[in-house]
Formats: C-alpha cells, structure tokens, sequence
C-alpha cells in the first residue's frame, strides 16, 4: 500500500533535523568560540551512526511495519524485529573500540617499624603506583569490552522507540485512511442506491419480459404463471435487498439465476446460454448486485439476431473467495438499451469495499468478452 505525501513528508523533515543538528551544533559552538575551527571529522561520525538508524528505518518502514500494519501478521513482524534487534546489539558492541588498561606495578613493600628511613632522595622519588601514565609500555594491555555496555543498551532503546514511532505514524495514517473511505463508502452507498432506483424502473428489461409473459398467456398459461412469480421475487429483492452492505450469498445466487432465466424467454435457441452455479453455497455475505452489472452488459454486448451467439456465466466458492466468470460473444451491433450502474462503479465500488484486497480482469479480444472477479467473502 502506498504511503500518503503528509506521512512521507513527516520522515523528511525529521530525518532532515536529524543529519542537521551536528552541523547547527558545530556552528554554534564556532560562533561561541571564534578560534574553533570548522573540523568535518565530526559531523561524519554523528553521520556514520545515523545512517545505521537511517537503513534500519527505511527497511522497517516499507517491508516490516507493512506486515503488521496492513497485513496483520503480527508473529511474522514480530519475529523479524527481534532478529534485526539482536543484529543490531551484535554490530554495536563489536563495532566499540577494545579498552586499553594497565597492569599495575607491584607497590613497594610496607615499611617495617623500626627500619630506618628511606634516604632523601627516595622518600622524595614518585610512587609510580599512584602515576599509572608512567608506566613502561610493556605493561599497558587491551581488554576486550563488555558485551553490552551503557551505550549499546541506550542506542537499543532508541531504535526500538524509533520502530514504534514509526508503527504510530503508520497507524494514524491508517485510520485516518479507513475513515475516508468509510465516509466515501457511505457516500458512494447513497450514489448506489439512485443507481438501483434507476435499475429498479428499467423499461427496457420489465417491457420485455412483460411482453413475453403476455405471449406465454395463450401459448403456456402455467409457464407465464410462473415467470411472472420469478419477476416479483426478483424486484423484491432489488427492493429490499439493493440498499443493504451485504446480502447473503444464496440470495445473490439465486438472483443471478432467476434474471438469466427471465433474459432465455427473450432469446431464440441461436443464442446459448450457459450458467454454471455452485450447488452448495457457504454461509458468507456479498454486497448486493455487484455481479448482475457484469451479466447485464453481457445480455447488451453479447447478443446478435444475425448469427450465433453465446453468453456463460460461472460461479465458485474457493476457500474464502468468491470466483465469477462471465463469458459472452461480441455483437457486430450490440443492443442500445440502458440500464444498471455501469462497469465503471462498479470498479469503484469495489475500490471502496474491498480497498484493492481483489482482482478483476477484463479480457476484450477480438470476438470474445471475458470478465474475471475474484472477491472475499465475509
């Protein structure tokens, strides 16, 4: 997921202080001092450990803090930060220079009462147990440091309050995020349920199938008996389902079936028409016409009186996931009639649901229409 310009831009400005304030630092010291000169050794060495911070950030912000953040796996960010912190502790201690130390030489023996007095230029000579810079070179040694001293624990902290600085950041961004799109979600609710409105008093779709119902009156009394119980249960759940976030998935199957199987009573055999449905449907909820769009403009493109052709339709329950396929011939003049929300919003609406989390192709070769979705189930 993309990171917001605001949030890119508070990492700049912090990180920009940051490799900043040794120079301003220098610089107010020079200013202070006039005879301190301008020495770069310094800066470059606050610079080297900032840069570590630096590299630790940026793979932590864009391939560790995604994990938790966006993917919610938590025990494999987890894992991953203690494995960079004991990294990190590895390369700071080694990275201390040794302490050198000196052997201490023996103290002269104490003196034994009733012994005379040193003579006068001993007693006056240094005691080179109280002057260790005095010692001859062979008896100074180094002594490797402490596996993790004062300094190491401190720059942990510090790295461990900059990953969580920047889980803050992630997060705030996040929901602030996911309250737009709930706003634009109910927005674009409001949007959706005009466009069902204008879908509900189609002409187009309820004149003809009227119309056949009307033919199969004389010719099949029990058959238009029939469409005409499927056309009400389709319009009552375009009436009472349409407004709602989520319907059940059996409702929105068995909407699929009865509007394919109203559109066959329009159609000559030279038009085939398969529908593939899954027999057993889980317990899961879908948002309501989502997929009828699709078939809709499959019926409108798909079409022609002057030549064979096909529309196919299928559905799978795979795991958490919905799959539909829609299949259909291409028209050299497809029909004119309107309705429906479009391919268009239904894009965005899936946009807004879904925020990306699917996938849909559309396949538009030369004599076939091919549309692919693949979308969670709740």
């Amino acid at each position: 997921m993309k990171q917001s310009k605001q949030e890119n831009l508070i990492y700049l400005v912090v990180w920009g202080l940051l490799f900043a304030s040794p120079l301003i630092s220098l610089y107010v010291r020079m200013v202070s001092d006039q005879n301190l000169p301008f020495d770069w050794t310094e800066v470059l060495i606050v610079w080297r450990r900032f840069s570590v911070y630096l590299l630790l950030f940026l793979i932590h912000n864009f391939f560790l803090a995604p994990l938790l953040i966006h993917r919610h796996k938590r025990t494999l960010y987890f894992s991953i930060v203690v494995a960079v912190l004991l990294a990190f502790t590895v390369y700071q201690c080694n990275s201390r220079p040794p302490i050198k130390q000196f052997d201490r030489l023996e103290p002269p023996p104490m003196e034994q009462p009733g012994r005379h007095e040193p003579p006068p230029f001993e007693r006056h000579a240094p005691r080179m147990d109280h002057h260790p810079e005095m010692l001859h070179e062979d008896h100074r040694r180094e002594m490797p440091p402490p596996f993790v001293g004062e300094h190491d624990i401190l720059a942990i902290v510090v790295l461990i309050l900059m990953f969580a600085a920047n889980l803050g950041i992630k997060g705030y961004f996040r929901s602030r995020d996911d309250r737009k799109r709930l706003a634009e979600l109910e927005k674009e609710n409001l949007e959706q349920q005009l466009a069902y409105l204008r879908y509900q008093i189609n002409p187009h779709f309820f004149m003809n199938t009227l119309n056949n119902i009307h033919a199969l009156i004389d010719i099949d009394p029990v058959k238009a008996q029939e469409t005409v119980v499927e056309l009400s249960k389709m319009m009552r759940y375009v009436l009472y389902e349409g407004d709602r976030q989520g319907v059940p998935l059996t409702k929105e199957v068995a909407f699929v079936r009865t509007y394919i199987k109203l559109m066959q009573l329009r159609y000559s055999d030279k038009v085939r028409i398969t529908l593939d449905l899954p027999s057993e449907v889980p317990d899961r909820t879908i948002p309501p016409l989502i997929l009828i769009s699709f078939i809709e403009n499959a019926f409108k493109h798909g079409v022609s009186y002057q030549r064979e052709s096909f529309i196919g339709v299928k559905m799978a329950v795979e795991g958490d996931a919905l799959r539909f396929e829609c299949r259909n011939s291409k028209a050299e003049k497809p029909n004119e009639e309107k309705g429906g929300v479009g391919l268009a919003n239904v894009r965005k609406r899936l946009d807004l649901l879904y925020n990306h989390n699917y996938t849909l192709s559309i396949h538009d070769d030369a004599d076939v229409y091919t549309v692919e979705l693949n979308i969670p189930l709740v």
